[in-house]
């Protein structure tokens, strides 16, 4: 389906956008919430959605970058699918994100670093590309890996000086 442009981790369409969900990630770190980010950039309009965690500030469970991003990104193209967009993530998407990922229909996963406790997409899961499922993603990971779990080492490791798991 794509090429091997698109399958390489420094292509700079993948750097530019990756760089843009850092930055929502360090906006996460900032709120105190754990640093990842997510953006969603349609094929033809360009980036219609960029979210960070807001678990804590919300109060919410599901605010995950991605569930944000998703809803953002509905709202901008008023259909809950998502079929001319890529998402851009920091993490691995967990069980729900991915799972949602596939509801939306997206057809393009780009993550940055894996997470071996919650990975969805390679790691522990590949709901996104499970045969089983009505929709299935083109997933590519390991965009700008060190930055990526830079970015959350240093959270954690910050909160365990503070004594805070």
């Amino acid at each position: 389906m794509f090429d091997l442009v698109f399958t390489d981790p420094r292509n700079p369409v993948h750097l530019l956008h990756m760089e843009m969900a850092l930055e929502e990630a360090r906006q996460a770190d900032a709120e105190d919430e754990v640093p990842v980010g997510a953006v969603i950039v349609h094929v033809e309009r360009g980036v219609i959605a960029r979210a960070h965690n807001q678990r804590e500030q919300l109060k919410d469970p599901t605010a995950h970058a991605e569930m944000i991003a998703l809803t953002q990104a509905a709202a901008s193209l008023g259909s809950w699918r998502l079929e001319n967009c890529f998402l851009y993530v920091t993490l691995e998407p967990c069980p729900m994100c991915a799972g949602a990922i596939v509801q939306a229909r997206l057809p393009v996963v780009v993550y940055g670093c894996t997470d071996p406790k919650a990975g969805a997409c390679h790691t522990l899961y590949q709901i996104t590309t499970d045969p089983r499922l009505n929709h299935r993603c083109t997933v590519l990971g390991g965009v700008m890996r060190e930055a990526c779990a830079g970015a959350l080492s240093d959270f954690f490791a910050r909160k365990r000086a503070l004594g805070k798991k």
